[in-house]
């Protein structure tokens, strides 16, 4: 059975960092793409940052770019974000996704295996 749990998020002021780390089992770690995501309110899920199964590739939403770094530990069978400058507008549910296919633009449809999601809320 695949499980994809996240963890790490919370609240945290304006400037602040925050760290999430997303686990997986039940799958070939290695194998699979990685990604993160997010979701505010009356907001569709965007691509926040998504990585290779090699790790020698990743992508960054503009928004984030410069401030949150994509990491993964293929012999932890974790992932990593690391987010630092949070903005209010970083405020939203954040999903940890696998998938089989790499595009240097990720698409949200090549992820088919999501986790239930870790709440990051950045107060101003």
């Amino acid at each position: 059975q695949v499980q994809v749990v996240e963890s790490g998020g919370g609240l945290v002021q304006a400037g602040g960092s925050l760290s999430l780390s997303c686990t997986v089992s039940g799958l070939t770690f290695e194998y699979y793409a990685m990604g993160w995501f997010r979701q505010a309110p009356w907001k569709e899920r965007e691509a926040v940052s998504c990585i290779k199964w090699s790790g020698d590739s990743d992508f960054y939403s503009d928004s984030v770019k410069g401030r949150f770094t994509i990491s993964r530990d293929n012999a932890k069978n974790t992932l990593y974000l690391q987010m630092t400058s949070l903005k209010p507008e970083d405020t939203a549910m954040y999903y940890c996704a696998a998938g089989l296919t790499w595009r240097p633009l990720p698409l949200k449809a090549d992820f088919t295996i999501w986790g239930k999601g870790t709440q990051v809320t950045v107060s101003s």
